[in-house]
C-alpha cells in the first residue's frame, strides 16, 4: 500500500477547490451572459414589433410627433443584436474550450467590440453588457498593464455609454418612447420587466465580484482593485434602482395629457359655440357680432396662456393668479359670454383654499364638465354646487342638455374619474335628466381653515 504524503493531499485538495471555484466563476459568467443576451434580444425585438404595430395601425404621424429620433431600420437593429448575441455566446464557449491565454484575450477583445456595437445599435438604451465584460476581465486578465488598460477601457466605456449623457449631444431614440405607445397598465409591465433585467444583471455582477474577491484573495493589491470595482457596481446599482421611479412617470404623463385636454377642450368648445352664435347674429346685428368676436378673441388668448402654463407647470394659469373661487367664477363668466350658456355657481364655503392638487382637481373637473355639457350635451343652462360635508367636498355639476341613456367612458369622463380617484374620492355620472356629475372629494383641511 502506498501512502499519500500530506503535501500531496493538500495539493490535491487545493486543486479540487480551485476547479470548483473555476466552475462557479464560469457558471456566474454564463448566467450574466444569458441574462444580457435575453435583455438585448428582448429590447431590439420589442422596438421592431412596436414599430410594425405603429405602422399597421397608421399611428406613425402621432408617434413621430412625440420623439426626437427613431432607428433607421428597426429590423436591422433586431438582426444585428441577435447575430451579435450569438457571437458572444460562441466566443464565451470558445474560451471554455481553448485555454490558451493569448487566444482568450483575443476572444475577450472580440467581445468588447461586439458589446460596443450592440450598445451603439440600441442607441445606448442598454449598457448592461459592459458589466459582463468587467466580470470576464476580472477573472481572465492576471494583472499587469493589459489588465489595467482593459479595465480602464471598460469602465470608461460604461460611464460614457450613458443615454442621458449622450442624448444631450446627439439625437438618440429612447426605449421609453416605444413603451409609452402602449396603455398605462401595459407600460407598467414593460417598465417592470426592463428594470428587473437591469437590477438582476447588477446583482449578479455584485455576487460575481464578491465571489471572485473571496476566491482570489492572494494579494492586497487584488483585493483593493476588486473593492473599487464593487464600489463602481454599487453606485450603478443605486443609479439603476432610481429607474423604478420612472414607472410613476407614466402617471405624470397621463396627468399632463389630462391638463392639455382639459385646457384645449374647454377653450375650443367656447370658441366653437361662440362662432356658431356669430353666424346666427352676423346678418341680424353686425355690432353684436363684433362684440361676440372680441369676446372670442379674449377667450382664445386666455386659452393660449393657460395651455402654456399647463404645459410648463401643470397648473391652470387662473389658479396661479386667483383663488379657487375667483378662478371658477372667471371661467364661468368667460364661457357664458363666449357660448351664450347660462351657468350658475353656488357654494356655502367662505374660503375655498386647499392644497394645490386638490384645487387643480376641483377646477379641472368643473372645467371638463362644463365643456362636455356645452359640446356634447347641447345644454343651455348649467348649475354648479360646491359644499362641505364633514371632511368631504361635495361637488355637483348638472345641466339641462340632452343627457345620455348609456354613459360611455370617453376621454373627458375618464379623466374626471382619474382626477377624483387620485385624491381617493368617488365620482358618479347620471344622464337620465340632462347630465349630472357628482363627486365626493376628501380634503386635507388646513389648520387655519375657517
Amino acid at each position: 500500500m502506498t501512502m499519500k504524503s500530506p503535501d500531496g493531499a493538500d495539493r490535491g485538495e487545493v486543486d479540487r477547490m480551485n476547479e470548483e471555484k473555476d466552475k462557479t466563476v464560469i457558471l456566474l459568467q454564463g448566467s450574466m451572459l444569458a441574462l444580457n443576451v435575453a435583455a438585448v434580444i428582448l429590447i431590439s425585438t420589442f422596438i421592431y414589433y412596436t414599430t410594425e404595430k405603429i405602422i399597421y395601425r397608421y399611428d406613425a404621424r402621432s408617434f413621430l410627433d412625440g420623439v426626437t429620433a427613431i432607428p433607421k431600420n428597426p429590423e436591422n437593429v433586431m438582426h444585428t443584436c441577435i447575430i451579435a448575441a450569438v457571437f458572444l455566446i460562441v466566443s464565451f464557449l470558445f474560451r471554455q474550450i481553448v485555454k490558451k491565454y493569448q487566444l482568450m484575450i483575443c476572444s475577450m477583445l472580440f467581445d468588447l467590440v461586439l458589446c460596443f456595437m450592440v450598445i451603439y445599435t440600441l442607441n445606448f438604451n442598454y449598457n448592461g453588457l459592459l458589466l459582463f465584460l468587467f466580470a470576464t476581465m476580472i477573472s481572465l486578465v492576471k494583472g499587469g498593464k493589459v489588465k489595467v488598460a482593459l479595465v480602464a477601457l471598460a469602465i470608461g466605456g460604461y460611464v460614457l455609454a450613458d443615454y442621458e449623457l449622450l442624448s444631450i449631444y446627439m439625437p438618440l431614440y429612447h426605449l421609453n418612447s416605444y413603451i409609452q405607445y402602449y396603455p398605462a397598465s401595459t407600460q407598467q409591465i414593460f417598465y417592470g420587466v426592463f428594470n428587473i433585467l437591469i437590477s438582476l444583471n447588477v446583482v449578479l455582477f455584485i455576487i460575481y465580484c464578491v465571489y471572485v474577491i473571496n476566491a482570489q484573495r492572494g494579494t492586497i493589491e487584488q483585493i483593493n482593485e476588486l473593492y473599487h470595482e464593487i464600489q463602481t457596481a454599487n453606485e450603478q446599482l443605486q443609479e439603476y434602482a432610481s429607474m423604478t421611479e420612472k414607472m410613476t412617470q407614466t402617471k405624470e404623463r397621463n396627468r399632463l395629457a389630462r391638463e392639455i385636454h382639459d385646457t384645449l377642450g374647454h377653450t375650443l368648445t367656447g370658441i366653437a359655440t361662440g362662432l356658431d352664435a356669430c353666424l346666427a347674429l352676423i346678418d341680424i346685428s353686425p355690432e353684436q357680432t363684433k362684440k361676440q368676436l372680441k369676446l372670442l378673441s379674449d377667450v382664445s388668448r386666455e386659452g393660449i396662456k393657460d395651455v402654456r402654463r399647463s404645459v410648463n407647470e401643470l397648473r391652470p394659469d387662473a389658479l396661479e393668479r386667483l383663488s379657487l373661487d375667483a378662478a371658477i367664477r372667471k371661467m364661468i363668466i368667460d364661457m357664458s359670454q363666449a357660448s351664450d350658456v347660462k351657468i350658475y355657481f353656488s357654494t356655502e364655503e367662505k374660503h375655498l383654499k386647499f392644497d394645490e392638487d386638490e384645487e387643480n382637481a376641483i377646477y379641472r373637473v368643473i372645467q371638463e364638465s362644463i365643456t362636455n355639457a356645452v359640446r356634447h350635451g347641447k345644454a343651455g343652462k348649467i348649475w354648479i354646487t360646491l359644499k362641505r360635508q364633514n371632511d368631504m367636498i361635495l361637488l355637483s355639476i348638472k345641466d339641462n342638455g340632452i343627457g345620455a341613456k348609456e354613459i360611455k367612458s370617453g376621454f373627458g369622463t375618464k379623466h374626471i374619474k382619474e382626477r377624483i380617484e387620485m385624491l381617493h374620492g368617488t365620482v358618479s355620472f347620471d344622464g337620465s335628466d340632462g347630465f349630472t356629475v357628482t363627486a365626493e372629494i376628501p380634503i386635507r383641511w388646513g389648520e387655519n381653515y375657517d
